[in-house]
């Protein structure tokens, strides 16, 4: 229920200026969109009580000119708060506050509530809750521009996939709206079990593929399946913080491993803690980029097989090879059937798509699959099925082939740009894991605060991350993480001198 009481035509000069100047603080803040930011700064008028209950919202046309925004932006805010509930609309009179909108306290708007800071004392939390929410958290790993771990998802072909998707839901059998019990859709196994034999030497039939939601699902399907509460996973050192918070959350116990520049490298002393599980990305190792070697992959499934251990292989970036031959999967290999082999979509297409696939040896087959049936309750069958006729079609091909040729110009372009910075020898800065993936490795001496550099460089508009922050145990690595796949060429010939100037202006501290 609403009143009249209308506001004046346009938006009151001192309404305006709060809305921009809480835009302003929420752009600079959290990098958030426009019409989120508009969003957020006409909620906040509504529950402090700048917009009263039953007041008349002045129209989208003069919004946008009041404030300098498109009305698209404007219409898209106004929309978002009329679906919650705290604008109603009144045909021919106009969008009005909601008289049920809540005010809030004084007391407590004094405290304004900071993006990521936790709603729930951390007494209330478990020991391991406390723990996930703090250690290696995305919004600290993964940021925009030159963050690692981030494709640029701007080119697919999202017409061409609405078509795809439309056509399937207009195909949609009752069964396809179901929960699915066979581990995916046959399909899009066949077309990935097709792709893995013949591009990553995989060993595999189609029955022997699960789609999952990607390859946290996988991880901690494997985790929960494989290995006990406090049974122990070795981990590579530098971590894939991923790996790491999915390990947490099953209760095991993480033993890290270092990493040298032939890949996992455990010593009579890791040994002595003799692992369950052991996670590695052997094609591309994150975040040191290095390779595993042939004779390493081997002793790797040899220690495995003294310890009764399994082998869980991200092949999360493989896709993109730059330089030399291609590096086939350490499950080429193994001939005792301890590797589970796990990749996703989301590097070639787009995140959000929250597809990937997980191997499984052929006797492990029945229980993953009800196991993944029971703990997650998979579907999305018509996704399912556009991508894989996107695959068949050969548009997964034509997407991927695009998309290697810009990021390899994308690589070229920050590796010139770093050149300056490079020193011969192993005492100055040096390039590791340029040769695949979506990031590189700039390595600094033992000396240098990397956290320091990365926060320098961040005052200049750019984010990467210090090799250190990525360390469970190893105190002796320092480096630059960077990535170069969401940041459009023209930033990064543009950014990245800035980015070489900083890391030269070690020489001179």
């Amino acid at each position: 229920m609403v009143t009249d009481r209308s506001l004046s035509h346009a938006c009151p000069p001192m309404l305006s200026e709060f809305l921009l100047s809480e835009m302003n603080r929420l752009g600079a803040q959290d990098a958030l969109p426009l019409h989120r930011q508009l969003y957020e700064a006409l909620r906040r008028a509504m529950l402090d009580g700048k917009l009263g209950a039953g007041e008349r919202l002045s129209s989208s046309r003069d919004l946008a000119q009041d404030l300098g925004l498109s009305r698209n932006t404007v219409v898209a805010a106004i929309n978002q708060l009329s679906v919650e509930g705290y604008l109603v609309s009144r045909v021919g009179s106009g969008t009005f506050v909601n008289d049920n909108v809540p005010r809030v306290n004084p007391a407590s708007a004094a405290r304004p509530h900071l993006r990521g800071a936790p709603t729930v004392a951390p007494s209330r939390l478990s020991a391991r809750g406390l723990a996930l929410s703090t250690t290696f958290c995305a919004t600290q790993l993964e940021v925009q521009p030159f963050t690692p771990g981030i494709a640029d998802f701007s080119a697919f072909p999202l017409t061409l996939w609405q078509r795809l998707q439309n056509k399937h839901w207009r195909m949609t059998y009752p069964d396809m709206l179901d929960y699915n019990d066979s581990g995916g859709y046959a399909p899009l196994r066949r077309a990935i079990a097709d792709y893995l034999r013949v591009f990553r030497s995989v060993q595999l039939e189609a029955d022997q593929v699960i789609v999952t939601t990607g390859t946290q699902q996988s991880l901690e399907l494997c985790a929960r399946l494989l290995a006990d509460h406090g049974d122990t996973v070795w981990v590579e050192d530098p971590a894939y913080w991923g790996a790491v918070k999915a390990f947490m959350a099953t209760g095991l116990a993480i033993h890290p491993v270092p990493v040298d520049d032939e890949g996992i490298c455990p010593s009579a002393a890791d040994n002595a803690q003799p692992p369950r599980l052991i996670y590695v990305t052997p094609s591309h190792q994150y975040p040191t980029g290095a390779v595993m070697s042939l004779p390493r992959r081997h002793q790797l499934l040899s220690t495995a097989r003294a310890h009764g251990a399994w082998v869980l292989e991200d092949d999360y970036d493989s896709e993109y090879r730059f330089s030399g031959p291609p590096i086939s999967s350490l499950e080429g290999l193994d001939t005792d059937g301890r590797v589970l082999y796990m990749g996703t979509f989301s590097k070639v297409l787009y995140p959000g798509i929250k597809l990937g696939y997980l191997v499984v040896p052929k006797p492990l087959v029945a229980a993953f699959k009800q196991a993944h049936y029971d703990l997650n309750r998979p579907g999305q069958m018509p996704l399912q099925a556009a991508l894989a006729e996107f695959i068949e079609m050969g548009h997964f091909s034509s997407a991927l082939r695009r998309a290697r040729q810009s990021y390899g110009e994308r690589r070229q372009a920050l590796l010139e740009a770093l050149k300056p910075v490079l020193a011969p020898g192993t005492e100055g800065p040096a390039i590791s894991g340029a040769e695949q993936g979506l990031h590189l490795c700039l390595r600094l001496p033992a000396a240098v605060d990397d956290v320091a550099l990365a926060q320098r460089i961040a005052q200049q508009g750019l984010t990467v991350r210090p090799l250190s922050a990525y360390c469970l145990a190893r105190k002796d690595l320092r480096g630059l993480v960077i990535g170069y796949g969401y940041a459009p060429l023209s930033d990064i010939k543009r950014c990245g001198p800035v980015l070489s100037a900083a890391v030269r202006s070690l020489k001179k501290t």
